[in-house]
């Protein structure tokens, strides 16, 4: 969903910056300092290929001011989606009471955002290097590890936190078939959305025969 609301704001250009908040930003991170400055599409890349925080919280106050405010325009998007089963309570998907999804909803969220070029970009990177626009450089690899092993992967999003456990929204493209999968609080991700998208492609086989 932040990545969807960064996007309708969308200046690849823009010069986002680094608050004190975002440069504390707990979890998975890619190590910005306060004062620092990067252009959204940096950010961007960092948010969804490394989940890193700092780029997370930079962007939602570039686009709305305030963590809070950006939060607010969240909850708003997922009502305007019907997304029923979803409620946020901070930008970058870490444990807090109240802050929930399903796999359903997941799903949709995944679908919708992966229509938008930028996203869908992005999504399908093994790796980022980008740099602050004081010349400080990062390289990291991509959370999705089904990238570049499971043939067809195109995307989307994995994710962890102690409450959630770890997540994987995967979209898999071979010919003209194309199979998702969403995992919640799988501890053999990486084996289970294999095993499931192979099964998948297997069963969309015999189908035709």
């Amino acid at each position: 969903m932040t990545a969807l609301l960064v996007l309708e704001h969308w200046s690849p250009d823009a010069v986002v910056k680094v608050s004190p908040l975002a440069a504390a930003a707990s979890g998975s991170r890619l190590g910005l300092r306060a004062g620092e400055q990067l252009s959204m599409a940096a950010a961007l890349d960092a948010l969804l290929v490394t989940s890193a925080n700092d780029a997370c919280l930079a962007l939602a106050e570039h686009v709305a001011g305030s963590v809070t405010g950006f939060v607010a325009s969240m909850n708003r998007k997922a009502r305007e989606l019907h997304l029923d089963a979803t409620s946020f309570r901070n930008p970058c998907g870490l444990d807090a009471p109240g802050h929930r999804s399903s796999a359903s909803d997941l799903y949709r969220l995944a679908m919708l955002a992966m229509s938008k070029a930028e996203f869908a970009r992005a999504a399908r990177m093994p790796g980022i290097t980008i740099s602050t626009l004081g010349g400080r450089r990062f390289s990291k690899d991509s959370g999705n590890k089904l990238l570049g092993r499971l043939p067809g992967t195109v995307g989307v999003k994995s994710g962890f936190t102690s409450g959630a456990g770890k997540c994987l929204v995967a979209l898999v493209r071979r010919g003209t078939d194309e199979v998702a999968v969403v995992l919640l609080n799988a501890p053999d991700r990486w084996w289970s959305a294999s095993i499931l998208v192979e099964d998948a492609f297997t069963a969309l086989d015999a189908s035709r025969h």
